[in-house]
Protein backbone atom coordinates (compact mmCIF):
# COMPACT_ATOMS: atom_id res chain seq x y z
CA UNK A 1 0.00 0.00 0.00
CA UNK A 2 1.34 3.44 -0.93
CA UNK A 3 0.68 6.21 1.56
CA UNK A 4 1.59 9.88 1.36
CA UNK A 5 1.75 12.88 3.66
CA UNK A 6 1.45 16.24 1.95
CA UNK A 7 1.91 19.34 4.09
CA UNK A 8 0.00 22.48 3.22
CA UNK A 9 -2.45 20.40 1.17
CA UNK A 10 -5.58 22.39 1.92
CA UNK A 11 -5.17 24.60 -1.13
CA UNK A 12 -3.02 25.68 -4.05
CA UNK A 13 -0.09 23.43 -5.07
CA UNK A 14 -0.39 21.19 -2.02
CA UNK A 15 -3.93 20.32 -2.99
CA UNK A 16 -2.92 19.67 -6.60
CA UNK A 17 -0.13 17.32 -5.53
CA UNK A 18 -2.33 15.47 -3.03
CA UNK A 19 -4.98 14.84 -5.69
CA UNK A 20 -2.31 13.79 -8.20
CA UNK A 21 -0.91 11.26 -5.73
CA UNK A 22 -4.38 9.86 -5.18
CA UNK A 23 -4.62 9.38 -8.93
CA UNK A 24 -1.38 7.42 -8.71
CA UNK A 25 -2.86 5.08 -6.11
CA UNK A 26 -1.76 6.76 -2.88
CA UNK A 27 -3.82 7.15 0.25
CA UNK A 28 -3.12 10.71 1.39
CA UNK A 29 -2.79 12.46 4.74
CA UNK A 30 -3.78 16.05 4.00
CA UNK A 31 -2.04 18.42 6.40
CA UNK A 32 -3.34 21.94 6.89
CA UNK A 33 -2.73 24.79 9.32
CA UNK A 34 -5.91 26.88 9.12
CA UNK A 35 -7.65 26.04 5.83
CA UNK A 36 -10.08 23.51 7.29
CA UNK A 37 -12.62 23.84 4.48
CA UNK A 38 -9.90 23.50 1.87
CA UNK A 39 -8.50 20.40 3.55
CA UNK A 40 -11.93 18.80 3.59
CA UNK A 41 -12.26 19.63 -0.09
CA UNK A 42 -8.89 17.99 -0.78
CA UNK A 43 -9.94 14.87 1.13
CA UNK A 44 -13.12 14.69 -0.95
CA UNK A 45 -11.08 14.98 -4.14
CA UNK A 46 -8.72 12.22 -2.95
CA UNK A 47 -11.68 9.99 -2.13
CA UNK A 48 -13.17 10.70 -5.56
CA UNK A 49 -10.04 9.06 -6.97
CA UNK A 50 -10.88 5.92 -5.00
CA UNK A 51 -8.26 6.45 -2.31
CA UNK A 52 -8.41 7.16 1.39
CA UNK A 53 -7.91 10.73 2.53
CA UNK A 54 -7.58 12.13 6.04
CA UNK A 55 -7.21 15.77 7.13
CA UNK A 56 -4.68 16.53 9.86
CA UNK A 57 -4.36 20.00 11.41
CA UNK A 58 -0.98 21.11 12.73
CA UNK A 59 0.81 24.40 13.27
CA UNK A 60 4.28 23.79 11.85
CA UNK A 61 5.69 26.75 13.77
CA UNK A 62 4.83 24.82 16.96
CA UNK A 63 7.36 22.16 17.93
CA UNK A 64 4.85 19.86 19.62
CA UNK A 65 2.55 19.91 16.60
CA UNK A 66 5.44 19.30 14.25
CA UNK A 67 6.84 16.41 16.27
CA UNK A 68 3.44 14.70 16.41
CA UNK A 69 2.39 15.10 12.78
CA UNK A 70 4.24 12.23 11.13
CA UNK A 71 3.08 9.66 13.66
CA UNK A 72 -0.47 10.93 13.35
CA UNK A 73 -0.30 10.43 9.59
CA UNK A 74 1.01 6.87 9.97
CA UNK A 75 -1.75 6.04 12.45
CA UNK A 76 -4.48 7.66 10.37
CA UNK A 77 -3.52 5.84 7.18
CA UNK A 78 -2.75 2.56 8.90
CA UNK A 79 0.85 2.01 7.93
CA UNK A 80 4.19 3.45 6.83
CA UNK A 81 4.36 6.64 4.79
CA UNK A 82 6.21 6.04 1.53
CA UNK A 83 5.92 9.54 0.03
CA UNK A 84 6.44 12.78 1.96
CA UNK A 85 5.85 16.14 0.29
CA UNK A 86 7.24 19.03 2.35
CA UNK A 87 5.13 21.73 0.76
CA UNK A 88 3.83 23.93 3.61
CA UNK A 89 5.63 27.24 3.70
CA UNK A 90 5.49 30.72 5.14
CA UNK A 91 6.39 33.40 2.58
CA UNK A 92 6.63 36.84 4.14
CA UNK A 93 8.63 39.83 2.99
CA UNK A 94 11.65 41.10 4.90
CA UNK A 95 15.15 42.36 4.18
CA UNK A 96 18.45 42.27 6.03
CA UNK A 97 17.44 45.60 7.59
CA UNK A 98 13.87 44.73 8.55
CA UNK A 99 14.15 41.04 9.53
CA UNK A 100 13.30 40.32 13.16
CA UNK A 101 13.69 37.36 15.46
CA UNK A 102 10.01 36.67 14.87
CA UNK A 103 10.32 36.65 11.08
CA UNK A 104 13.45 34.48 11.37
CA UNK A 105 11.75 31.95 13.64
CA UNK A 106 8.57 31.76 11.58
CA UNK A 107 10.41 31.06 8.34
CA UNK A 108 12.93 28.67 9.86
CA UNK A 109 10.34 26.68 11.80
CA UNK A 110 7.88 26.20 8.94
CA UNK A 111 10.24 26.06 5.97
CA UNK A 112 13.22 24.16 7.42
CA UNK A 113 12.68 22.79 10.92
CA UNK A 114 9.35 21.11 10.09
CA UNK A 115 10.68 19.40 6.93
CA UNK A 116 13.69 18.20 8.92
CA UNK A 117 11.51 16.72 11.68
CA UNK A 118 9.23 15.05 9.13
CA UNK A 119 12.29 13.68 7.33
CA UNK A 120 13.40 12.20 10.64
CA UNK A 121 9.99 10.57 10.94
CA UNK A 122 10.31 9.11 7.47
CA UNK A 123 13.77 7.76 8.26
CA UNK A 124 12.69 6.23 11.58
CA UNK A 125 10.18 3.93 9.86
CA UNK A 126 12.96 1.60 8.78
CA UNK A 127 11.92 1.28 5.14
CA UNK A 128 14.10 -1.21 3.30
CA UNK A 129 15.15 -1.13 -0.33
CA UNK A 130 13.92 -3.92 -2.57
CA UNK A 131 15.62 -5.15 -5.75
CA UNK A 132 14.63 -4.51 -9.33
CA UNK A 133 14.93 -6.91 -12.26
CA UNK A 134 18.64 -6.13 -12.54
CA UNK A 135 19.21 -6.87 -8.88
CA UNK A 136 19.88 -3.23 -8.06
CA UNK A 137 18.42 -1.41 -5.02
CA UNK A 138 14.98 0.12 -5.47
CA UNK A 139 13.98 2.77 -2.92
CA UNK A 140 10.43 2.38 -1.59
CA UNK A 141 10.46 5.89 -0.11
CA UNK A 142 10.43 9.33 -1.72
CA UNK A 143 10.68 12.78 -0.14
CA UNK A 144 9.97 15.88 -2.20
CA UNK A 145 10.96 19.25 -0.74
CA UNK A 146 9.27 22.26 -2.29
CA UNK A 147 12.14 24.71 -2.40
CA UNK A 148 12.01 27.78 -4.68
CA UNK A 149 13.76 28.69 -7.89
CA UNK A 150 15.33 31.61 -6.02
CA UNK A 151 17.92 29.27 -4.46
CA UNK A 152 19.45 29.27 -7.96
CA UNK A 153 19.18 33.06 -8.24
CA UNK A 154 19.79 34.69 -4.91
CA UNK A 155 18.49 38.20 -4.30
CA UNK A 156 18.31 40.31 -1.12
CA UNK A 157 14.51 40.21 -1.21
CA UNK A 158 12.57 37.98 1.24
CA UNK A 159 15.71 37.53 3.30
CA UNK A 160 14.75 35.02 6.00
CA UNK A 161 12.48 33.09 3.63
CA UNK A 162 15.38 32.69 1.20
CA UNK A 163 17.76 31.59 3.95
CA UNK A 164 15.28 28.96 5.09
CA UNK A 165 14.76 27.68 1.54
CA UNK A 166 18.53 27.51 1.03
CA UNK A 167 18.65 25.38 4.16
CA UNK A 168 15.91 23.15 2.75
CA UNK A 169 17.91 22.69 -0.43
CA UNK A 170 20.92 21.70 1.69
CA UNK A 171 18.70 19.29 3.62
CA UNK A 172 17.59 17.77 0.32
CA UNK A 173 21.16 17.01 -0.71
CA UNK A 174 22.45 15.83 2.66
CA UNK A 175 19.45 13.65 3.46
CA UNK A 176 19.57 12.14 -0.04
CA UNK A 177 23.01 10.84 0.88
CA UNK A 178 22.05 9.88 4.43
CA UNK A 179 18.89 7.94 3.58
CA UNK A 180 20.10 5.95 0.58
CA UNK A 181 19.19 3.37 -0.63
CA UNK A 182 15.76 3.16 1.03
CA UNK A 183 14.60 6.76 0.51
CA UNK A 184 15.22 9.13 -2.38
CA UNK A 185 15.10 12.87 -1.67
CA UNK A 186 14.55 15.49 -4.35
CA UNK A 187 13.32 19.07 -4.65
CA UNK A 188 11.05 21.11 -6.89
CA UNK A 189 11.69 24.83 -7.35
CA UNK A 190 8.52 26.58 -8.53
CA UNK A 191 8.57 29.99 -10.13
CA UNK A 192 5.50 32.18 -10.71
CA UNK A 193 2.75 29.55 -10.68
CA UNK A 194 -0.27 30.87 -8.76
CA UNK A 195 -1.00 34.51 -8.01
CA UNK A 196 -0.04 35.41 -4.44
CA UNK A 197 -2.25 37.32 -2.06
CA UNK A 198 0.13 40.28 -2.06
CA UNK A 199 0.14 40.53 -5.89
CA UNK A 200 -2.15 42.28 -8.30
CA UNK A 201 -3.20 40.42 -11.43
CA UNK A 202 -1.18 42.93 -13.44
CA UNK A 203 1.97 42.34 -11.44
CA UNK A 204 1.59 38.56 -11.59
CA UNK A 205 1.17 38.64 -15.38
CA UNK A 206 4.24 40.88 -15.68
CA UNK A 207 6.27 38.54 -13.48
CA UNK A 208 5.37 35.52 -15.62
CA UNK A 209 6.10 37.40 -18.85
CA UNK A 210 9.54 38.41 -17.56
CA UNK A 211 10.86 34.82 -17.42
CA UNK A 212 13.17 33.39 -20.07
CA UNK A 213 10.29 31.47 -21.68
CA UNK A 214 7.92 34.41 -21.37
CA UNK A 215 5.59 32.28 -19.29
CA UNK A 216 5.34 30.95 -15.77
CA UNK A 217 4.56 27.44 -14.65
CA UNK A 218 1.14 25.98 -13.92
CA UNK A 219 0.02 23.43 -11.32
CA UNK A 220 0.07 20.77 -14.06
CA UNK A 221 3.78 21.47 -14.54
CA UNK A 222 4.43 21.02 -10.84
CA UNK A 223 2.59 17.70 -10.62
CA UNK A 224 4.41 16.67 -13.79
CA UNK A 225 7.69 17.22 -11.96
CA UNK A 226 6.38 15.17 -9.05
CA UNK A 227 5.42 12.42 -11.48
CA UNK A 228 8.91 12.44 -12.94
CA UNK A 229 10.48 11.91 -9.54
CA UNK A 230 8.00 9.13 -8.74
CA UNK A 231 8.97 7.37 -11.96
CA UNK A 232 12.75 7.93 -11.85
CA UNK A 233 14.25 5.45 -9.36
CA UNK A 234 17.78 6.45 -10.30
CA UNK A 235 17.36 10.12 -9.31
CA UNK A 236 18.10 11.55 -5.87
CA UNK A 237 19.50 14.79 -4.48
CA UNK A 238 18.23 16.84 -7.42
CA UNK A 239 16.41 20.16 -7.78
CA UNK A 240 14.07 20.62 -10.73
CA UNK A 241 13.19 24.28 -11.27
CA UNK A 242 9.74 24.52 -12.84
CA UNK A 243 9.71 28.25 -13.43
CA UNK A 244 9.73 29.27 -17.07
CA UNK A 245 13.50 29.66 -16.76
CA UNK A 246 13.12 32.34 -14.11
CA UNK A 247 16.25 31.13 -12.30
CA UNK A 248 18.39 31.72 -15.40
CA UNK A 249 17.75 35.39 -16.11
CA UNK A 250 14.83 37.74 -15.81
CA UNK A 251 13.98 41.34 -15.05
CA UNK A 252 15.29 42.25 -11.63
CA UNK A 253 13.21 43.57 -8.72
CA UNK A 254 14.20 47.17 -9.39
CA UNK A 255 12.55 46.85 -12.81
CA UNK A 256 9.54 44.82 -11.76
CA UNK A 257 8.87 46.70 -8.56
CA UNK A 258 8.40 43.78 -6.19
CA UNK A 259 9.81 40.28 -6.72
Amino acid sequence: MTRALVTGAGHRLGQAMAVYLAGRGYDVAVHYASSDAGARETVAMVEAKGQRGVALQADLTNEDDTQALFGRAVDALGGPITCLINNASIFEYDTVETATRTSWDRHMESNLRAPFVLTQGMAAQGLEATRDDMGEPLAPGLIINMVDQRVRKLTPEFMTYTLAKMGLWALTQTSARALTPAIRVNAIGPGPTLQGGRQSAEHFAKQRAATVLGRGSNPADIVGALGYFLDAPGVTGQLLCVDGGQHLAWETPDVLGVE
